[in-house]
């Protein structure tokens, strides 16, 4: 084939050197080898490490499409002892500006697509074999006489064709109706994910790119790690309660979600509770002075009224940002204090697609040592429930949503947090609290609150009220519960209140769980026994002073 424009013959030699020069140097080795080998996740940031195939005598390497929300404080380069590092720059520009950089839903898009195209064109051709069927069955139109004959047609030759026609239209009608079915379900695969990627991936996002400048004596590899905002997870927990066996399992879950730009595909997925861009050093006190004010100054006269231009509306945000602001996955995982974050290494490979997917890896469980009581507070409901008191278990535990299981069935949804766990008493163990529904066989009941008010003191100048409140608790079960039972009492924020509580019998914490003025008995019960409570409360204040309650 001869060249649309002939080249003198002096110059091939020249062109021929330049070929051989470029395919001899070989200095730039573009990203086609690199994938994401392992990808460390904490609460809204990911840390991504990249690994490339570096050739022997590559000068440079070059990694595109990266995501735009890369973090280019955290870059970390690393490479095999083979392959020495040298400077490196990095680049955002338009996703259409960088060739090559397709959104990752591009290539399922495509699949489906040509998925559709084929069932069009197999319906195409159904539609071509009806209309012969239809003519071979309607035969020639019309009785024109002067048309020829052929041989005359048998009864079972006309019977052997109408079975034919038969089975070959009702296999072709069988077969459009299947494939305009497969089509539906073709085209409700494919809306989602065109509209996720015009959402997410669309012509006008950024991408960046890192060049790397380098010196490759052999082949070896280099890892790039950098870190995205926006990726997280969420804990969340399983509590399985046996009545007849101590101790509550707790299974660890979690559950994973990112739109980065890029799919993590079978990947090497930590999780980790820390929390890389929380403030690296605490606020400091700062000086308490003291000085004398000076003396106010004169207030300027007050200008005359007049109308105050309207004020210029906030540049709206630009389409790009309000998309990437919108796409972002948001997770609130609050975690203990500890000083160390625990980490959960997933044994087997991960993927996570870059379309906020939410995805569930199940970390573990833990067998937690528990005691069981039976919770009631008469003045606010007259019922009972089942609560497991646990300590709370080693490592890091991030506050998150509970399932509740008690002997094999689903009670409901509860929030374990033992950043709240408190101590029952001075120098114990902070115990935390899961409560597995009510206690149908334990019958709380309320009597009627009594309330006195009348005067006090020698002149009749003080107020003086007094309310009892009495409840009774029965114990239908079959074995020995222990029962707590919490009251709330009235507590003095003014020194002209005085309050005096008498209680039958003694409660065991008169602060429960750190706050004033809740009251907690509690006590074993055996089965079939009834325990009662009361609690008397004498207020007194001056009459000219109106008092305030927050019961």
């Amino acid at each position: 084939m001869k060249p649309a424009f002939p080249i003198p013959w002096p110059l091939i030699p020249s062109l021929a050197g330049v070929a051989l020069w470029c395919a001899a140097s070989g200095a730039t080795a573009q990203d086609g080898a690199s994938r994401i080998a392992r990808v460390t996740v904490y609460p809204g940031v990911a840390t991504v490490e990249r690994v490339a195939k570096v050739p022997a005598g590559a000068r440079s390497l070059v990694l595109t499409c990266l995501p735009a929300t890369l973090d280019t404080q955290s870059l970390q380069i690393q490479a095999d002892p083979a392959v020495r590092v040298g400077e490196f720059s990095v680049l955002t520009e338009d996703r259409d500006v960088a060739g090559g950089c397709a959104s990752p839903l591009d290539g399922r898009i495509r699949e489906l697509e040509d998925q559709i195209a084929a069932v069009k064109a197999e319906t195409s051709a159904l539609q071509l074999v009806e209309g012969y069927l239809k003519a071979v069955a309607g035969g020639p139109a019309g009785d024109d006489a002067a048309a020829p004959r052929g041989p005359a047609t048998t009864p079972a030759q006309l019977a052997a064709m109408a079975e034919a026609l038969r089975k070959s239209g009702q296999d072709t009608q069988a077969r459009a109706h299947q494939l305009k079915r497969k089509q539906e379900a073709l085209e409700l695969a494919l809306k989602p994910l065109a509209a996720e990627r015009d959402r997410v991936a669309s012509q006008r996002t950024r991408v960046v790119s890192v060049t790397i400048n380098l010196a490759a004596e052999r082949e070896g590899e280099l890892r790039l790690a950098y870190q995205v905002r926006g990726p997280g997870w969420q804990p969340s927990y399983r509590a399985t309660l046996d009545a007849a066996k101590p101790g509550v399992q707790l299974e660890r879950l979690a559950l994973v979600a990112q739109n980065s730009g890029e799919d993590w595909g079978n990947v090497q997925l930590t999780l980790s509770t820390g929390q890389p861009h929380r403030a690296t050093q605490g606020r400091l006190p700062r000086p308490w002075t003291l000085d004398v004010a000076p003396p106010p100054q004169p207030r300027a006269p007050a200008p005359a009224m007049a109308m105050a231009p309207a004020a210029a509306p906030a540049p709206a945000a630009p389409a790009r940002e309000r998309g990437n602001a919108e796409a972002l996955p948001s997770f609130d995982v609050g975690t203990s204090d500890k000083g160390f974050a625990t980490e959960f290494a997933v044994p087997q490979r991960i993927t996570v697609p870059s379309n906020g997917q939410r995805v569930t890896l199940a970390l573990g469980t833990h067998q937690a040592p528990a005691r069981l009581l039976t919770r009631a507070a008469p003045g606010v409901e007259e019922a009972a429930y089942l609560v497991a008191e646990i300590a709370p278990p080693p490592g890091v535990w991030p506050a998150g949503s509970v399932g509740l299981y008690r002997d094999g069935a689903f009670v409901g949804t509860g929030r374990l947090d033992f950043g709240t766990a408190t101590a029952p008493a001075p120098g114990a163990t902070p115990q935390a609290s899961l409560s597995f529904g009510r206690d149908e066989l334990v019958l709380v009941r309320a009597d009627a609150p009594q309330d006195m008010t009348g005067s006090a003191g020698l002149t009749g100048a003080r107020t003086e009220r007094k309310t009892r409140r009495a409840y009774q608790v029965e114990n239908r079960h079959k074995s020995a519960i222990d029962l707590q039972v919490l009251h709330a009492a009235p507590v003095s924020r003014h020194e002209k209140i005085e309050v005096e509580s008498h209680y039958q019998p003694a409660p065991a914490d008169t602060a429960w769980n750190r706050q004033a003025g809740t009251i907690a008995w509690r006590q074993g019960m055996a089965p079939g026994a009834t325990a009662q409570f009361s609690a008397e409360h004498t207020i007194r204040h001056p009459k000219d002073i109106e008092l305030l309650e927050r019961p």
